[in-house]
């Protein structure tokens, strides 16, 4: 049986943050990036949204089937859609899936619920080392929320899979944030 692969467009593109490979480069058609939280969760995650015409760069990477469980817990906060026809991938993968939020529970960020500085860290971490600045940068155009407030809480993080990231890496998130005008909050 072939194993099912899963679509990254986040922390699953931190391959620091899971052990799930080979990974492929992959875009999601019809889709966008939106910050966003839901009641399953205090704070704010990104989510896949449906958008006609418009597509996101991540990665797949197949997960064995007793591979879901641990994956679909680590992912509690959304729903696994299936998204063969979506995704445009070059690894010859017969299933993939996205995780989503469902539409009804998505909800803008506010200042009780937050994008986490760790969490968004991460996942800018990931796209410059799989894309480059470039991938970064697209990563910004191609997210909906830069409005939302992000939460400092470098010196302590909240996210599980923090990672640290070299000077480079938070000088690039710094100037980024600044350019976009970000709200950062302590």
């Amino acid at each position: 049986m072939q194993d099912t692969y899963f679509f990254g467009y986040g922390s699953l593109v931190n391959i620091a943050t899971h052990g799930f490979n080979p990974v492929h480069k992959a875009t999601a058609n019809g889709w966008i990036r939106a910050w966003r939280y839901t009641p399953r969760r205090r704070v704010a995650y990104l989510t896949a949204v449906r958008a006609p015409g418009k597509s996101i760069d991540g990665l797949i990477a197949p997960v064995p089937q007793d591979g879901w469980a641990a994956l679909d817990l680590r992912e509690a906060a959304y729903e696994r859609l299936p998204a063969n026809d979506h995704i445009e991938h070059g690894a010859g993968a017969a299933e993939v899936a996205i995780y989503a939020i469902h539409p009804d529970d998505l909800h803008r960020p506010d200042a009780d619920h937050p994008v986490l500085m760790s969490y968004l860290e991460v996942v800018l971490q990931g796209y410059l080392r799989v894309f480059g600045e470039s991938g970064v940068r697209d990563f910004f155009e191609t997210t909906d929320g830069w409005e939302a407030p992000i939460l400092d809480d470098r010196a302590k993080p909240v996210y599980s899979r923090a990672q640290t990231l070299t000077k480079d890496e938070t000088a690039l998130v710094a100037d980024l944030l600044r350019e976009y005008g970000c709200r950062v909050v302590r």
